[in-house]
């Protein structure tokens, strides 16, 4: 129960927070996703250093900090048809490495560019749709769309916490993480959905089915960002990626479910919504 009682205390004092960066916009939001971003690659190299696994460390966090503000949208759209500024600074974060480690290879280039790439793709690139769906369709709008995936992964994971723990019985993934079951990932998508189902049918920007539909994509998301981050910390034999958040871990920890149920957001409401 003192474990419960940090957990949920933690979740109520980040969420306020992250409400009131969020209702600010871009100036603040962006700030501190690069703070956060940084924090989560910080962890990253951690795990990998415990594991005698290197990569290029203030290469990362360049790139990381360049792919955050890329993914703005208030940018100009790229001078080229189809693309995008992200995609161009991913691009030649591959190109600096490739050439770095033909200049200077050292041990273990490829290892060093698959692992640096990663690290890149899974925090920096995922997180920067945190940007993107904070203004889409725009400033307005983009406010409740970007509330939908934070109070749906807070209701996913509460819901799945008690029902896991007074009815689970079935292991959800036991070789990837133990404590999860079947049971608890159907009490968090119910939960999920009650959620969704309110707050859309209050603003009435969505039917129940819809509700229905994004509720089932993003507890499956969430459910599978909170799984990849245990196959990579089972990976690098890591209990919790850190220690800064009490009752979390560490920023990875916390931020895990959302780096997937986030980019599932935006391309569910630009696939669904915006389309129409």
């Amino acid at each position: 129960m003192e474990s419960l009682s940090s957990r949920v205390l933690t979740s109520v004092v980040g969420f306020a927070l992250l409400s009131v960066i969020v209702w600010i916009g871009w100036v603040a939001l962006l700030p501190a996703l690069i703070v956060v971003a940084l924090m989560c690659l910080f962890e990253y190299i951690r795990m990998l250093d415990r594991n005698d696994i290197d990569v290029r460390r203030v290469s990362l966090g360049v790139f990381t900090v360049a792919i955050m503000i890329a993914s703005l949208p208030l940018w100009p759209h790229a001078p080229w048809p189809g693309g995008s500024w992200r995609e161009a600074v991913l691009t030649v974060a591959l190109g600096y490495l490739l050439v770095v480690e033909v200049i200077r290879p050292g041990e273990r280039p490829l290892e060093r560019i698959v692992y640096s790439m990663f690290g890149l793709l899974y925090i920096p690139w995922l997180m920067g749709y945190f940007l993107m769906l904070r203004y889409s369709p725009d400033a307005g709008d983009g406010l409740l769309y970007f509330a939908l995936p934070l109070l749906a992964t807070f209701a996913a994971d509460i819901g799945g916490y008690f029902v896991g723990y007074f009815f689970g019985r079935r292991k959800l993934a036991p070789e990837v993480s133990p404590g999860k079951t079947v049971e608890g990932a159907v009490g968090g998508l119910a939960f999920s959905f009650l959620v969704v189902l309110a707050l859309t049918t209050f603003t009435h920007v969505w039917t129940p089915f819809e509700a229905l539909l994004y509720s089932i994509l993003v507890a499956s998301a969430s459910q599978l960002g909170d799984l990849s981050e245990s196959l990579l910390k089972r990976a690098l034999k890591t209990k919790d990626s850190g220690s800064s958040l009490p009752g979390h871990g560490g920023f990875l920890d916390r931020v895990d479910s959302l780096l997937f149920a986030v980019p599932a957001t935006y391309l569910f409401l630009n696939i669904s919504v915006f389309t129409r």
